[in-house]
């Protein structure tokens, strides 16, 4: 009787290797080109709704890229603090608030921080914080989390 082969990364040849990795690290670009994407379109359309200029589109681009990369890092420890602070509390209200401020809070600074360093984009503060805002109610709208 044959052996079957399995299908495990151990069995793999070489070229099997490398076309797995290239894949997987090819969906991971692509995922994460998508969501720059929204990032770069959602900020583009409400720069033009609050009438905020910049120089170019690539300084568009380095806004978005910034504000993404230090987003996620601030995110980070925003979601240890919001933990934190509604381990004890019931009431989906007073949960929901702590979370709108929290998450709003850390939204400005990241956009606050990013704009004071790019010179070619200017924001005003009512737009840094309706942008600060929006995007608090919009993670907690697509956030996975059931609670």
């Amino acid at each position: 009787m044959p052996e079957h082969k399995n299908n495990t990364f151990r069995e793999m040849n070489r070229k099997e290797k490398i076309a797995a990795i290239l894949g997987i690290s090819f969906l991971i670009l692509l995922v994460t080109g998508f969501v720059l994407g929204l990032y770069f379109f959602g900020l583009a359309g409400i720069f033009g709704l609050l009438g905020v200029q910049y120089e170019s589109i690539w300084s568009l681009i380095v806004f978005v890229v910034s504000f993404f990369i230090l987003g996620v890092v601030v995110e980070l420890f925003s979601n240890a603090i919001y933990r934190l602070s509604v381990r004890n509390i019931t009431g989906k209200r007073k949960v929901f608030l702590i979370r709108i401020c929290i998450d709003g809070t850390t939204n400005w600074l990241v956009l606050f921080t990013v704009d004071e360093f790019m010179k070619s984009i200017t924001l005003p503060l009512k737009a840094e914080i309706i942008i600060a805002v929006l995007f608090a109610v919009l993670e907690i709208v697509f956030d996975d989390d059931k609670e």
